[in-house]
């Protein structure tokens, strides 16, 4: 069982790792195509237009499944898949190969949702999604928005509860707004009915972040323990606005099971990210030059910290889901990519106001 868990963790933890790389792989060159999507990154409005197409798309969402339109939601998903690994895909190759592999990628999703194919779609999607936010948003923005999203998904899980019931729809769509990490060979996802896991979790929390980019909305889960004797006590746990990780153990831990995958929520991994890719791109390269790395230009020490910081959160929180309580994950994977990109700037020697984006 311990060894399950751990490769399950150590696999969550290589997702955030692509994610994060293949962000700051894409910040020069989503910034020479003339992907920025505002006009002025360091104005902190952007943060709060985003926070409102966030609540919008939360009430539009828990509409569409009120009312059986899944149909609905699961096309928006796809379009936005398409869409986002179009961005991806028209810097890597050329204009109609990017096209039909965008399109090739929307497909798969609809013919044969299957976990590794979720993984990767995911991966372009965060990494598409991170990369844009983080030449789009500056320090500042980036900073407000990570710190209003940990709030509003601590609200979300331990206030108002509201994210059971869209977790559930969410999860039975079986789409990249998850990353699925599988404890076993055998696990197809497929197979699986995802909300029904959900639903089991019964009042604990489940949370959600949605992530709009062109049409990106992520959204997550939580994470469940059983370790009852009679019926294996499910205890849900939100990871972090929008993660989910299920894990059973029985009582007698060494002859204890543990589920066949855990699911962690897309946004988990890309809000964080944002903080990255914004540290990378709008810190001054006379103050924080590219560590040297040929192949990542970008990566900076404050970005380089950063990510270790997220990693710091990660770790912590899939630490305190395993105890088998609910825990909001942004709070943590948030904060620990803004304190760990503090850290990095003033080591770097940035003044306090310019790491502040002031």
């Amino acid at each position: 069982m311990r060894r399950r868990v751990a490769a399950g963790v150590g696999f969550a933890a290589l997702l955030f790792l692509l994610v994060q790389l293949g962000a700051l792989a894409l910040v020069p060159t989503f910034y020479e195509s003339g992907y920025q999507t505002v006009e002025d990154p360091s104005d902190p409005t952007n943060s709060l237009v985003y926070i409102v197409a966030i609540l919008v798309a939360t009430a539009a969402m828990l509409a569409a499944f009120k009312f059986d339109l899944d149909w609905v939601v699961r096309a928006f998903v796809v379009l936005a898949a398409a869409s986002i690994s179009w961005y991806v895909f028209s810097v890597l190759l050329p204009p109609l190969a990017a096209v039909g592999a965008s399109i090739a990628l929307a497909a798969l999703l609809v013919i044969h949702p299957e976990w590794y194919v979720i993984d990767a779609a995911g991966v372009v999607m965060g990494a598409g999604a991170a990369g844009l936010f983080g030449i789009s948003f500056g320090l500042l923005p980036a900073i407000l928005l990570l710190s209003v999203l940990a709030v509003y998904d601590a609200i979300s899980v331990y206030g108002t509860e509201h994210m059971l019931e869209l977790a559930s729809g969410v999860m039975d769509l079986k789409l990249p707004v998850v990353l699925v990490v599988p404890t076993t060979l055998s696990y197809s996802l497929r197979d699986t009915d995802a909300a029904e896991t959900v639903a089991d979790a019964g009042g604990d929390a489940a949370g959600d972040d949605e992530i709009e980019s062109g049409a990106d909305v992520v959204d997550a889960d939580e994470v469940e323990a059983d370790s009852d004797a009679e019926r294996d006590d499910d205890r849900s746990a939100d990871v972090g606005g929008d993660a989910d990780a299920d894990v059973d153990s029985d009582a007698d831990e060494d002859a204890g099971d543990v589920r066949d995958a855990f699911f962690i929520g897309l946004g988990d991994a890309v809000m964080p990210t944002v903080m990255i890719a914004s540290a990378a791109f709008f810190l001054p390269a006379s103050l924080t030059p590219s560590l040297g790395v040929a192949w990542l230009p970008a990566l900076t020490l404050p970005a380089l910290t950063a990510m270790l910081g997220t990693f710091a959160g990660l770790f912590v929180l899939l630490w305190m889901v395993l105890k088998g309580r609910a825990h909001a994950g942004l709070p943590l994977l948030n904060g620990g990519a803004i304190g760990g990109y503090l850290l990095g700037a003033l080591a770097s020697g940035v003044p306090i106001l310019t790491a502040l984006g002031l």
